[in-house]
């Protein structure tokens, strides 16, 4: 069985030392931009910034988008000064910061034998540095990032990795792999239980050796233990489950963030390429995705919001892309509109009190159901366009 591994970095494949790392980096970078603005200053952008990047739940806005507009903003700065510094210091100064981190003994070894059985591996790194620094950091732990399927920064996600929606990002972005997944990380908040909160296994860093499941945690062990534990372990216990209202929510949020960055280095030619005869292009799945969330998922929402025990329709929408015309319609804007949609959704899902996510109603096509199911139907029906379109961009 084919097995994704997502694998923290901080303290998991890179002895980090957050307590040195951390003031080294602020130091370094208020040292380069000393010139341009005050170090007191920049340090309380910087965490303000950050902070925002945090709390951002905005399928909308890249992590980047968030983390400029309230930084440079509160600077009183434009991006354009301080472009050509911050450059240099990501080329010049970043890389002497290994110096106050360290290798993990047999992270290397691990990720040679994971790729070597055929498992898909990735950094889910909390994406908060550029791309640069982030693989900087990575060939710290000893890698090259080209080692790795995906590795998360802040220009292409939408989520900190305290939200299960960064987790379904994530596999959204890897074409939503149907078999088994494990994340691996040392940090419980952040590694562990916004991953379980999804419906994924996971293995925690820790001291003691490997382990069973523990209190709230899933496995615990060494990563040294981690490739005896995946030997010993029937990988198909590892598949996920989406069936909560948590999993279902961070779904249908991070849906538009997964489409926006699989599509964004598309080759044009795609949005109007058909795979096959029977297969949409990316322009038509847009609009599709788009036409589906306002005619069909927010009056099922409604009518289950309003009506006890309602019938839910349920249109045949495989046939609007020849009747709508789909394939001459812009794919981007059609994008954009959907994503628009989807947040007007969540927003009327975040109001539904607990007591009425059981609330009965019958299906048009699977029968008796309940509200979750109803709404779990769509996260399906997210999950299986972005696997059509991953494909259609990895035809190999």
């Amino acid at each position: 069985m084919t097995l994704t591994l997502l694998l923290d970095l901080d303290d998991t494949l890179l002895n980090t030392n957050l307590e040195a790392f951390v003031p080294a980096y602020f130091q370094a970078l208020s040292a380069q931009l000393a010139s341009h603005v005050e170090p007191e200053k920049m340090l309380r952008a910087l965490l303000t910034a950050t902070g925002r990047m945090m709390e951002s739940h905005d399928p909308s806005c890249t992590l980047r988008d968030v983390f400029e507009s309230d930084f440079y903003s509160k600077l009183g700065i434009s991006k354009q000064v301080l472009a050509a510094p911050l450059e240099r210091f990501y080329d010049e100064v970043f890389p002497t910061l290994q110096q106050v981190t360290s290798r993990v003994a047999g992270a290397d070894l691990f990720v040679e034998w994971a790729r070597g059985q055929g498992y898909r591996t990735a950094v889910a790194t909390d994406p908060f540095f550029p791309q640069k620094a982030t693989y900087e950091r990575i060939r710290w732990a000893g890698f090259d990032p080209a080692q790795f399927e995906l590795i998360s920064s802040f220009e292409n996600f939408h989520f900190s990795k305290s939200h299960a929606a960064y987790y379904a990002e994530f596999l959204g972005r890897m074409g939503w792999p149907d078999s088994a997944v494990l994340m691996v990380g040392n940090d419980l908040e952040r590694d562990i239980l916004p991953a379980q909160r999804l419906g994924l296994a996971t293995y925690q860093i820790a001291s003691e050796s490997a382990s069973g499941p523990g209190p709230e945690a899933g496995a615990r062990g060494k990563l040294a233990d981690l490739r005896s534990w995946l030997e010993s372990t029937d990988l198909s216990a590892l598949t996920p489950s989406f069936k909560s209202v948590e999993s279902v929510m961070a779904i249908l949020l991070a849906s538009p963030a997964s489409l926006s960055s699989l599509f964004e280095n598309a080759d044009p030619s795609l949005w109007q390429h058909r795979p096959g005869s029977d297969e949409w292009g990316l322009t038509e799945l847009a609009c599709h995705l788009r036409d589906t969330e306002r005619e069909i998922h927010q009056m099922q929402i409604k009518l289950l919001r309003e009506q006890a025990e309602p019938f839910i329709p349920r249109p045949d929408t495989s046939v609007w892309a020849s009747q709508r015309n789909y394939l001459n319609e812009n794919g981007p804007a059609a994008l954009e509109e959907f994503t628009h949609a989807r947040i007007q959704t969540i927003q009327a899902l975040q109001d539904v009190p607990a007591s009425d996510w059981n609330r009965r109603a019958r299906h048009a096509i699977f029968g008796p159901t309940n509200f979750l199911e109803v709404v779990s139907f769509m996260a399906d029906h997210d999950r299986m366009h972005i696997q059509q379109a991953w494909k259609t961009l990895h035809p190999d």
